[in-house]
Protein backbone atom coordinates (compact mmCIF):
# COMPACT_ATOMS: atom_id res chain seq x y z
CA UNK A 1 0.00 0.00 0.00
CA UNK A 2 0.96 3.61 -0.43
CA UNK A 3 2.24 5.37 2.14
CA UNK A 4 -0.21 8.05 3.64
CA UNK A 5 1.74 11.06 2.46
CA UNK A 6 1.03 10.00 -1.33
CA UNK A 7 -3.06 9.77 -0.78
CA UNK A 8 -5.81 12.05 -0.09
CA UNK A 9 -8.99 9.76 1.33
CA UNK A 10 -12.15 10.10 -0.68
CA UNK A 11 -15.54 10.51 0.98
CA UNK A 12 -17.31 7.52 0.99
CA UNK A 13 -20.85 6.15 1.81
CA UNK A 14 -21.14 3.38 4.21
CA UNK A 15 -23.51 1.71 6.49
CA UNK A 16 -23.04 -0.87 9.09
CA UNK A 17 -26.99 -1.28 7.89
CA UNK A 18 -25.40 -2.35 4.19
CA UNK A 19 -24.52 -5.75 5.84
CA UNK A 20 -26.42 -8.79 5.70
CA UNK A 21 -26.11 -12.47 5.74
CA UNK A 22 -25.90 -13.54 2.29
CA UNK A 23 -25.35 -17.22 0.48
CA UNK A 24 -22.79 -15.20 -1.25
CA UNK A 25 -19.85 -12.56 0.00
CA UNK A 26 -22.60 -9.65 -2.28
CA UNK A 27 -23.35 -7.75 1.13
CA UNK A 28 -21.05 -10.12 3.44
CA UNK A 29 -17.67 -8.35 2.22
CA UNK A 30 -19.13 -4.51 2.19
CA UNK A 31 -18.02 -4.13 6.13
CA UNK A 32 -14.25 -5.69 5.66
CA UNK A 33 -13.68 -3.84 2.42
CA UNK A 34 -15.30 -0.49 4.34
CA UNK A 35 -13.09 -1.27 7.79
CA UNK A 36 -9.94 -1.68 6.02
CA UNK A 37 -10.18 1.08 3.16
CA UNK A 38 -10.72 3.80 6.49
CA UNK A 39 -7.77 2.39 8.46
CA UNK A 40 -5.40 2.26 5.57
CA UNK A 41 -6.68 6.24 5.23
CA UNK A 42 -7.87 5.65 1.59
CA UNK A 43 -11.60 6.31 3.01
CA UNK A 44 -13.59 8.81 5.09
CA UNK A 45 -16.78 7.00 6.14
CA UNK A 46 -19.99 8.79 5.70
CA UNK A 47 -23.43 7.63 6.41
CA UNK A 48 -26.20 8.00 4.40
CA UNK A 49 -29.79 8.17 4.21
CA UNK A 50 -31.76 5.42 3.38
CA UNK A 51 -33.45 5.63 0.14
CA UNK A 52 -37.48 6.14 0.38
CA UNK A 53 -40.05 4.55 -1.17
CA UNK A 54 -40.84 8.07 -3.31
CA UNK A 55 -37.15 7.51 -4.28
CA UNK A 56 -37.25 3.71 -5.13
CA UNK A 57 -40.84 4.22 -6.93
CA UNK A 58 -39.59 6.41 -9.54
CA UNK A 59 -37.71 4.05 -11.62
CA UNK A 60 -39.63 0.72 -10.51
CA UNK A 61 -42.92 -0.65 -10.39
CA UNK A 62 -45.11 0.00 -6.76
CA UNK A 63 -45.79 -3.68 -6.93
CA UNK A 64 -42.75 -4.42 -7.21
CA UNK A 65 -41.32 -1.97 -4.60
CA UNK A 66 -43.67 -2.95 -2.07
CA UNK A 67 -43.10 -6.85 -2.10
CA UNK A 68 -39.80 -6.33 -0.99
CA UNK A 69 -40.24 -3.38 1.74
CA UNK A 70 -43.25 -5.41 3.07
CA UNK A 71 -41.75 -8.98 2.99
CA UNK A 72 -44.74 -9.89 1.37
CA UNK A 73 -46.07 -10.87 -2.69
CA UNK A 74 -44.33 -12.13 -5.35
CA UNK A 75 -40.93 -12.92 -3.74
CA UNK A 76 -39.26 -14.77 -6.37
CA UNK A 77 -38.86 -11.31 -7.75
CA UNK A 78 -36.15 -10.74 -4.90
CA UNK A 79 -33.05 -11.18 -6.38
CA UNK A 80 -31.59 -13.49 -3.50
CA UNK A 81 -34.74 -15.80 -3.67
CA UNK A 82 -35.13 -14.44 0.44
CA UNK A 83 -36.48 -11.65 2.19
CA UNK A 84 -35.34 -10.60 5.63
CA UNK A 85 -35.29 -7.25 7.59
CA UNK A 86 -31.58 -6.85 7.22
CA UNK A 87 -31.42 -7.45 3.80
CA UNK A 88 -34.44 -5.24 3.27
CA UNK A 89 -32.33 -1.92 5.46
CA UNK A 90 -28.93 -3.22 3.40
CA UNK A 91 -30.73 -2.36 -0.13
CA UNK A 92 -32.48 0.46 1.25
CA UNK A 93 -29.12 1.95 2.84
CA UNK A 94 -27.41 1.11 -0.20
CA UNK A 95 -28.90 2.56 -3.08
CA UNK A 96 -29.18 6.08 -0.22
CA UNK A 97 -25.61 5.99 -0.77
CA UNK A 98 -25.68 5.91 -4.10
CA UNK A 99 -27.36 9.26 -4.12
CA UNK A 100 -24.86 10.12 -1.34
CA UNK A 101 -21.71 9.41 -3.49
CA UNK A 102 -23.33 11.13 -6.05
CA UNK A 103 -23.54 14.27 -4.04
CA UNK A 104 -19.89 14.06 -2.60
CA UNK A 105 -18.51 13.05 -6.49
CA UNK A 106 -20.11 16.54 -7.96
CA UNK A 107 -18.61 18.08 -4.28
CA UNK A 108 -15.40 16.86 -4.39
CA UNK A 109 -14.44 15.34 -8.14
CA UNK A 110 -14.42 11.95 -7.07
CA UNK A 111 -16.22 9.54 -4.27
CA UNK A 112 -17.37 6.25 -3.47
CA UNK A 113 -19.88 3.97 -1.87
CA UNK A 114 -18.70 0.62 -0.64
CA UNK A 115 -21.68 -1.17 -1.95
CA UNK A 116 -23.41 -2.34 -5.53
CA UNK A 117 -24.92 -0.21 -8.33
CA UNK A 118 -27.53 -3.24 -8.25
CA UNK A 119 -26.94 -2.64 -12.07
CA UNK A 120 -29.18 -6.26 -13.06
CA UNK A 121 -32.45 -4.65 -11.79
CA UNK A 122 -34.79 -3.70 -13.98
CA UNK A 123 -38.19 -1.81 -13.97
CA UNK A 124 -40.19 -4.50 -13.01
CA UNK A 125 -38.00 -6.80 -11.08
CA UNK A 126 -34.68 -7.49 -9.89
CA UNK A 127 -32.08 -10.34 -10.87
CA UNK A 128 -28.76 -10.98 -10.54
CA UNK A 129 -28.44 -10.48 -6.66
CA UNK A 130 -29.23 -6.62 -7.50
CA UNK A 131 -32.98 -5.94 -6.33
CA UNK A 132 -33.11 -2.19 -7.01
CA UNK A 133 -31.04 -0.48 -9.91
CA UNK A 134 -29.34 2.30 -7.74
CA UNK A 135 -27.40 3.57 -11.05
CA UNK A 136 -30.97 4.01 -12.55
CA UNK A 137 -31.54 6.05 -9.23
CA UNK A 138 -28.91 8.23 -9.09
CA UNK A 139 -29.95 9.69 -13.07
CA UNK A 140 -33.47 10.03 -12.17
CA UNK A 141 -32.81 12.09 -9.50
CA UNK A 142 -30.72 14.28 -11.19
CA UNK A 143 -32.51 14.56 -14.12
CA UNK A 144 -29.74 18.13 -14.64
CA UNK A 145 -27.53 15.82 -15.01
CA UNK A 146 -25.77 13.32 -17.91
CA UNK A 147 -24.90 10.23 -16.39
CA UNK A 148 -22.54 7.88 -17.56
CA UNK A 149 -22.21 4.76 -16.40
CA UNK A 150 -19.30 2.76 -17.18
CA UNK A 151 -19.76 -0.58 -16.26
CA UNK A 152 -16.75 -2.81 -15.02
CA UNK A 153 -18.53 -5.89 -14.01
CA UNK A 154 -17.51 -9.66 -14.98
CA UNK A 155 -21.74 -9.35 -15.68
CA UNK A 156 -23.36 -6.64 -18.40
CA UNK A 157 -25.51 -4.09 -16.70
CA UNK A 158 -28.66 -5.80 -18.65
CA UNK A 159 -30.90 -3.53 -15.81
CA UNK A 160 -29.28 -0.28 -16.26
CA UNK A 161 -29.74 -1.00 -20.43
CA UNK A 162 -32.74 -1.09 -19.61
CA UNK A 163 -33.68 1.99 -18.26
CA UNK A 164 -31.46 3.81 -20.86
CA UNK A 165 -34.71 3.92 -23.08
CA UNK A 166 -36.85 5.28 -20.70
CA UNK A 167 -34.22 7.81 -18.90
CA UNK A 168 -33.12 10.60 -20.97
CA UNK A 169 -29.97 11.57 -19.64
CA UNK A 170 -28.65 7.85 -18.71
CA UNK A 171 -25.84 5.77 -20.77
CA UNK A 172 -25.00 2.80 -19.90
CA UNK A 173 -21.42 1.20 -21.34
CA UNK A 174 -20.86 -2.47 -20.05
CA UNK A 175 -17.73 -4.30 -20.47
CA UNK A 176 -17.64 -7.60 -19.54
CA UNK A 177 -17.26 -11.06 -20.13
CA UNK A 178 -21.03 -12.39 -19.91
CA UNK A 179 -23.67 -9.62 -21.24
CA UNK A 180 -26.02 -11.53 -19.62
CA UNK A 181 -28.69 -10.01 -22.13
CA UNK A 182 -27.69 -6.73 -21.51
CA UNK A 183 -29.20 -4.08 -24.27
CA UNK A 184 -27.23 -2.71 -26.99
CA UNK A 185 -28.02 -0.01 -29.12
CA UNK A 186 -29.69 3.69 -28.60
CA UNK A 187 -27.72 4.86 -24.80
CA UNK A 188 -26.48 1.59 -23.96
CA UNK A 189 -23.26 -0.01 -25.89
CA UNK A 190 -22.07 -3.67 -24.65
CA UNK A 191 -18.27 -5.29 -25.27
CA UNK A 192 -17.54 -8.68 -24.33
CA UNK A 193 -14.02 -9.64 -23.18
CA UNK A 194 -12.67 -12.76 -24.67
CA UNK A 195 -11.15 -14.98 -21.83
CA UNK A 196 -7.52 -13.93 -20.85
CA UNK A 197 -7.34 -11.18 -23.56
CA UNK A 198 -6.48 -7.93 -21.44
CA UNK A 199 -5.38 -6.19 -24.64
CA UNK A 200 -8.81 -6.39 -25.94
CA UNK A 201 -10.43 -5.37 -22.56
CA UNK A 202 -7.79 -1.98 -22.98
CA UNK A 203 -9.13 -1.33 -26.23
CA UNK A 204 -12.68 -1.37 -25.03
CA UNK A 205 -11.74 0.73 -21.87
CA UNK A 206 -10.14 3.33 -24.28
CA UNK A 207 -13.39 3.09 -26.53
CA UNK A 208 -15.57 4.01 -23.38
CA UNK A 209 -13.00 6.59 -22.06
CA UNK A 210 -13.00 8.05 -25.36
CA UNK A 211 -16.98 8.31 -25.62
CA UNK A 212 -17.31 9.90 -22.43
CA UNK A 213 -14.43 12.59 -23.55
CA UNK A 214 -17.02 12.95 -26.42
CA UNK A 215 -20.04 12.87 -23.89
CA UNK A 216 -18.66 15.23 -21.34
CA UNK A 217 -21.07 14.04 -19.11
CA UNK A 218 -22.26 15.52 -15.97
CA UNK A 219 -21.11 12.39 -13.47
CA UNK A 220 -19.54 9.12 -14.34
CA UNK A 221 -20.74 6.44 -11.68
CA UNK A 222 -17.93 3.52 -12.57
CA UNK A 223 -18.54 -0.25 -11.63
CA UNK A 224 -14.98 -1.04 -10.25
CA UNK A 225 -15.86 -5.09 -10.23
CA UNK A 226 -13.64 -7.70 -8.90
CA UNK A 227 -15.57 -11.00 -10.68
CA UNK A 228 -13.33 -10.40 -13.55
CA UNK A 229 -10.27 -11.69 -11.82
CA UNK A 230 -8.95 -15.34 -12.85
CA UNK A 231 -9.64 -16.86 -9.98
CA UNK A 232 -13.47 -15.75 -8.94
CA UNK A 233 -15.99 -18.48 -9.94
CA UNK A 234 -18.15 -16.05 -12.02
CA UNK A 235 -15.24 -15.16 -14.14
CA UNK A 236 -15.22 -16.06 -17.99
CA UNK A 237 -12.85 -12.87 -18.90
CA UNK A 238 -10.53 -14.44 -16.86
CA UNK A 239 -8.50 -10.96 -16.00
CA UNK A 240 -5.09 -10.85 -13.51
CA UNK A 241 -5.01 -8.26 -10.44
CA UNK A 242 -2.73 -6.54 -12.08
CA UNK A 243 -5.04 -5.89 -14.80
CA UNK A 244 -7.55 -4.81 -12.99
CA UNK A 245 -5.59 -2.35 -10.62
CA UNK A 246 -4.21 -1.06 -14.36
CA UNK A 247 -8.07 -0.64 -14.98
CA UNK A 248 -8.90 0.99 -12.07
CA UNK A 249 -5.91 3.56 -12.28
CA UNK A 250 -6.53 4.21 -16.27
CA UNK A 251 -10.67 5.13 -15.77
CA UNK A 252 -9.78 7.43 -12.47
CA UNK A 253 -6.76 8.98 -13.56
CA UNK A 254 -8.27 10.02 -16.93
CA UNK A 255 -11.85 11.42 -15.27
CA UNK A 256 -9.90 13.17 -12.10
CA UNK A 257 -6.86 14.50 -13.86
CA UNK A 258 -7.31 14.52 -17.94
CA UNK A 259 -10.98 15.13 -18.12
CA UNK A 260 -12.06 16.88 -14.98
CA UNK A 261 -15.42 15.34 -14.85
CA UNK A 262 -16.94 13.83 -11.44
CA UNK A 263 -17.36 10.50 -11.16
CA UNK A 264 -18.01 8.12 -8.08
CA UNK A 265 -17.04 4.01 -7.73
CA UNK A 266 -19.02 1.30 -6.37
CA UNK A 267 -17.72 -2.00 -5.82
CA UNK A 268 -19.66 -4.28 -7.79
CA UNK A 269 -19.07 -8.52 -8.04
CA UNK A 270 -16.77 -10.23 -6.56
CA UNK A 271 -17.17 -13.77 -4.87
CA UNK A 272 -14.42 -15.21 -4.30
CA UNK A 273 -13.76 -17.39 -1.13
CA UNK A 274 -12.45 -16.90 1.52
CA UNK A 275 -12.82 -13.07 1.07
CA UNK A 276 -11.21 -11.73 3.47
CA UNK A 277 -7.66 -13.32 2.18
CA UNK A 278 -8.83 -13.39 -1.41
CA UNK A 279 -11.47 -10.89 -2.59
CA UNK A 280 -11.52 -7.86 0.10
CA UNK A 281 -7.69 -6.28 -0.75
CA UNK A 282 -8.49 -6.14 -4.70
CA UNK A 283 -11.67 -3.95 -3.29
CA UNK A 284 -9.46 -2.39 -0.97
CA UNK A 285 -6.75 -1.86 -3.55
CA UNK A 286 -9.35 -0.22 -5.68
CA UNK A 287 -10.10 2.31 -2.94
CA UNK A 288 -6.00 2.61 -2.62
CA UNK A 289 -5.89 3.65 -6.27
CA UNK A 290 -8.38 6.31 -5.95
CA UNK A 291 -6.83 7.72 -2.63
CA UNK A 292 -3.81 8.34 -4.71
CA UNK A 293 -5.99 9.59 -7.30
CA UNK A 294 -7.05 11.94 -5.41
CA UNK A 295 -3.80 13.00 -3.75
CA UNK A 296 -2.62 14.14 -7.72
CA UNK A 297 -5.54 15.62 -7.95
CA UNK A 298 -4.75 18.07 -5.13
CA UNK A 299 -1.37 18.79 -5.72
Amino acid sequence: MKPASETHPVRTAFSASYYAKTPQPSMRKLPLVAQQAADAGFATLVEPQPASRADLERIHRHSYVESILSGNGPLSECAFGFWSEAYRDGVLAINGGNLLAARMALEDGIAANVAQGFHHAAPRNGGGFCTFNGLALVAAMRPDLNVFVLDCDEHGGDGTAQFTKTLPNLFNFSICGSTMGAYEGGRSIVRKVPAGDEPQARCYLDEALSLISEKRPGLVIYQAGMDPHIDDPLSRSKMSADFLARRDALVMETLALELAIPFFFVLAGGYQEPMEQKLVPLHVRTFEIAAKTKHLATT
